[in-house]
């Protein structure tokens, strides 16, 4: 497996102990695909190990991935904690943080055909994914184009009211 990250020790899977207390549980289908961009991309980032407790605090999913595709090392960070209710709430905020953001699908589908025709958009791991065909995303933008151009500034002179 290649190690595309920083590392303090590259440590046996089996060695390490999952928090009791992580809350994220993943799914089949979603470890079958980490191990797919794990085969694709390699470990990009490591699992994060308390010093505290010796809980696995970040990285469970890659922990689970690498169990599955029978790995003997992966990449370890250990880490101090003030507490075990800061270890915690970085253990729950790693996990709940990314669904704050938004995913612009359209912006991928324009970008896909840049990836190469033998790219496998498996390793976006996105789920449920199609591409789309790009004159529709094309008509969009220019539709919006069109509406931004309508909608104009206008500033009266003598008073400086905008409307």
């Amino acid at each position: 497996m290649q190690i595309n990250c920083t590392y303090d020790s590259l440590e046996n899977p089996k060695s390490l102990k999952p928090s009791p207390k992580n809350p994220n549980h993943h799914s089949p289908d979603q470890i079958d695909r980490l191990c797919k961009i794990l085969q694709y991309q390699g470990y990009r980032a490591p699992i994060v190990v308390s010093k505290q407790t010796g809980f696995v605090v970040v990285g469970h999913a890659r922990l689970q991935a690498a169990m599955k595709m029978d790995l003997t090392e992966v990449p370890v960070n250990y880490q101090d904690f003030e507490n075990e209710d800061q270890e915690y709430a970085h253990m729950v905020a790693d996990n709940s943080i990314g669904e704050w953001a938004e995913l612009d699908l359209s912006q991928i589908n324009l970008d896909i055909g840049d990836l190469g025709p033998d790219f496998d958009i498996e390793n976006l791991g996105l789920k449920d994914f199609t591409i789309e065909p790009a004159d529709k995303y094309e008509e969009s933008k220019i539709k919006e184009k069109e509406i931004s151009e309508l909608q104009t500034e206008h500033e009266c002179p003598s008073c400086g009211y905008k409307w």
